[in-house]
């Protein structure tokens, strides 16, 4: 059995994750804002606990790269581009191209369309996707976010390995990092966020790769298309 020391470093482990969690939520929501800086003072003041797991904390959101460390003034909320954004969407697809197309690999040894297993874990993943679509539809974007992040993590979990989902999730929080603050200066999102999960979900279910590819390219396309509009400059009139 652990001694107290072990108890205590399960605690602050915990703790650690629970602040990083909730951080990351704050800047999703939109309540820490690009550019935004401070220390791990005001965290543990905030949070009512101590600095260690909260420096901890900061640094894991720093490592994931949602924030920068500055040695002499704390922490501040990463400020991306839309470049960066670009660079997202094309390392996001690399990640699902290879997992589409080891679908149709006659090497290939995961779960098939008819599997008991499959067809139940999808079932679940389906869910999660129709709550994801009618968020879209409906323009909640705190909503969205929530059920995209779990929804893409269970699928590639699914057709991926253990490391791909991780760096993909990876990758989706920073793209929603990146694009939550240009998203919420819209009025109403109804209609303009992606909302093709159950379609996404649907041909996997077939293993067919080919049209999984091409609901992926149809979002990439329009998520760049939506975010660089909302970067651009004004025009002059």
């Amino acid at each position: 059995m652990p001694g107290p020391s072990g108890t205590g470093a399960v605690t602050r482990s915990t703790l650690r994750q629970q602040i990083a969690d909730a951080l990351r939520d704050e800047v999703l929501a939109g309540r820490l804002q690009p550019g935004q800086e401070f220390t791990v003072k005001e965290i543990a003041e905030q949070y009512g606990v101590s600095a260690t797991p909260v420096r901890e904390a900061l640094v894991d959101l720093s490592a994931q790269g949602l924030l920068d460390a500055d040695h002499h003034r704390g922490f501040r909320v990463h400020e991306y581009s839309f470049e960066d954004f670009r660079g997202m969407v094309q390392a996001r697809s690399l990640v699902t191209d290879g997992m589409f197309l080891a679908l149709a690999d006659d090497r290939y040894e995961g779960p098939r369309p008819g599997d008991p297993r499959l067809t139940a874990d999808l079932a679940a993943v389906r869910r999660r996707g129709e709550e994801a679509q009618r968020a879209a539809l409906t323009g909640e974007l705190t909503v969205l976010i929530g059920y995209d992040l779990r929804y893409w993590r269970e699928l590639a979990a699914l057709f991926g390995n253990p490391y791909l989902s991780d760096f993909l999730h990876r990758l989706r929080v920073q793209s929603w990092v990146c694009t939550v603050q240009h998203l919420r200066r819209l009025d109403d999102l109804r209609g303009a966020l992606w909302s093709g999960h159950t379609e996404l979900v649907d041909a996997l279910t077939q293993c067919d790769a080919r049209s999984a590819r091409a609901l992926v390219a149809a979002y990439n396309a329009h998520s760049l298309a939506l975010i660089e509009r909302l970067t651009s400059p004004p025009t002059s009139p």
